[in-house]
């Protein structure tokens, strides 16, 4: 064995380095990442890159080769990755102050270009942080806490998301959705809300009570101008059944049940009994 060792020594350290260099110039590309190839600085090769609506198992996944020790393999998740928004306090339009936890989901779509400007998926997320803080509170200070809890705040967050993307896209990255995990006014702010909304529904109760009492006012005084203007035509009609009805009125209150512990003394001749005469 030695002997042999010393005939081929030349010949199996050739191979050794051989079978070492073939070692490192193949490299496993998995199915869920892309591999950028990286040759003094400069990107040559992306392997595996992310490519919508391709089967499993068609996208190139794999074995690739490279030199050995002159190239550096890049290694990016092709799956959906996360950023999360640190909890920020945001001011809606009504001056509400509220204390907004989010996050976003994005993926590496072109990665030749995120390992330009970023360098790894890590940096891409830090990067990300402070422009979804940004657009957040820019999209929901335009906003009230109201409409945050109904349809709108769908709306909001689609805006959102495309802000979001337009940046992201610098990084090579798609900004796949956003979404608001909570939204909730700082401790003590929901007492005084709720006070506020209850002024003002008492002020708004008391506006729609002045109106209605106004528009009451409004028909009792047509409703009697009418009443009046009938009697009028009626009475003009026949001035003496006019002149008899009202007597009659006169008569009820003078000698009424109320009024039976009075004593009235009038002349016969009294003008005022002339209805009494009358056949």
């Amino acid at each position: 064995m030695m002997q042999l060792w010393q005939d081929y020594k030349a010949a199996f350290v050739a191979a050794g380095l051989v079978l070492v260099a073939l070692l490192a110039s193949v490299i496993v590309v998995d199915e869920t990442e892309q591999a950028v190839i990286v040759r003094f600085g400069r990107v040559v090769k992306v392997i595996n890159p992310y490519r919508p609506n391709t089967d499993f198992g068609h996208s190139g996944a794999g074995l690739a080769l490279r030199l050995p020790f002159v190239d550096r393999v890049e290694r990016i998740d092709k799956r959906l990755l996360s950023v999360d928004m640190e909890q920020q306090q945001v001011l809606s339009t009504d001056q509400q102050r509220l204390n907004v936890d989010a996050y976003a989901r994005f993926r590496i779509v072109d990665p030749e270009r995120m390992v330009r400007t970023a360098g790894t998926t890590a940096r891409v997320t830090e990067q990300l942080e402070p422009i979804l803080t940004s657009v957040l509170r820019q999209e929901l200070g335009k906003r009230t806490f109201q409409s945050l809890l109904t349809a709108e705040r769908g709306e909001a967050m689609v805006k959102i998301r495309d802000g979001l993307d337009r940046e992201a896209r610098e990084y090579g990255a798609q900004v796949v959705d956003v979404r608001i995990k909570r939204a909730d006014l700082p401790e003590g702010a929901l007492e005084s809300a709720f006070s506020r909304m209850q002024a003002a529904r008492q002020e708004e109760a008391k506006t729609v009570a002045a109106q209605g009492q106004k528009d009451a006012q409004i028909i009792r005084a047509d409703a009697e101008a009418q009443a009046a203007k009938i009697y009028a035509d009626s009475f003009g009609k026949d001035p003496q059944f006019y002149d008899f009805y009202r007597s009659m009125q006169s008569y009820d209150y003078a000698f009424g049940s109320d009024t039976t512990q009075t004593t009235l003394v009038l002349s016969p001749d009294n003008t005022y009994l002339k209805h009494f005469k009358e056949p």
